[in-house]
């Protein structure tokens, strides 16, 4: 039922592209969108869209005066919630925890630089419980692809990968490089993970795939690209430090 009621919402958001098209003409893009990189997946055109969608919401969230720090809590919180659903055998469930957890990442780094609340507190709390939020559904994930030796595999490769991918980028940081590139960012891995689990059980019941075959499918993609992130990261760092 929640893979139906996503598929819905997916629906309608994806007919508020054409409004956005013509009310967003001319304008220019949210300047937080324009200074980061574009992926594959993600280009500007998607983020800004998703930005717009949201401020309505981040305009509340703005005008009742929340601390940054309750929505970087709130994202760990889900990321666990979302672990506890893929033991429970509820994909989509976990992807909606994903989804919720997500848009408290977002919330909160937009919250605070709104309210001028910026601080390296909030930046060490947003980053480390971010990985919390990460390793928790992870976890989760090993138990529900546990019928399968690859999906033990992947569920690993993909949770080690992912934390390699932000330590290159935080090691990086201290050195003075700044590095944001790759395939498979925080936002990408989100997004597949969340999609797959929506996806699987309504997908399974459709076809003769086994229930977890997407989302095992997806996690491997998410692991495999997570890894090449993190190499490209190393090598692009490397060479920035060895010209220096």
């Amino acid at each position: 039922m929640t893979a139906y009621i996503a598929l819905v919402l997916a629906g309608l958001a994806v007919l508020t592209m054409p409004i956005y098209a013509v009310v967003t003409r001319g304008r220019p893009i949210d300047p937080e969108v324009a200074r980061r990189p574009t992926t594959v997946l993600l280009g500007y055109w998607i983020r800004d869209w998703v930005m717009w969608t949201i401020r309505p919401l981040e305009r509340a969230l703005i005008a009742s005066r929340i601390d940054p720090a309750v929505l970087n809590v709130a994202g760990a919180l889900l990321g666990l919630a979302a672990g506890i659903a893929y033991v429970e055998r509820q994909p989509g469930v976990a992807g909606w925890c994903i989804l919720l957890g997500g848009l408290a990442d977002i919330m909160d780094g937009r919250i605070a630089r709104a309210r001028n609340m910026v601080s390296t507190f909030g930046e060490f709390l947003d980053s480390v419980l971010d990985r919390f939020a990460e390793v928790f559904a992870f976890i989760g994930l090993a138990f529900y692809l546990a019928w399968s030796p690859w999906g033990v595999l992947a569920t690993t490769l993909a949770a080690g990968s992912s934390l390699l991918v932000s330590y290159a980028r935080a090691k990086a940081g201290q050195v003075g490089v700044d590095c944001h590139g790759g395939v498979m960012q925080r936002a990408e891995r989100l997004v597949l993970l969340a999609l797959a689990s929506l996806l699987d059980g309504p997908l399974a019941a459709a076809t003769d795939w086994p229930e977890g075959a997407v989302l095992l499918a997806v996690v491997a993609l998410i692991g495999i690209g997570a890894f090449g992130t993190a190499v490209f990261r190393t090598v692009v760092v490397a060479r920035v430090l060895r010209r220096s």
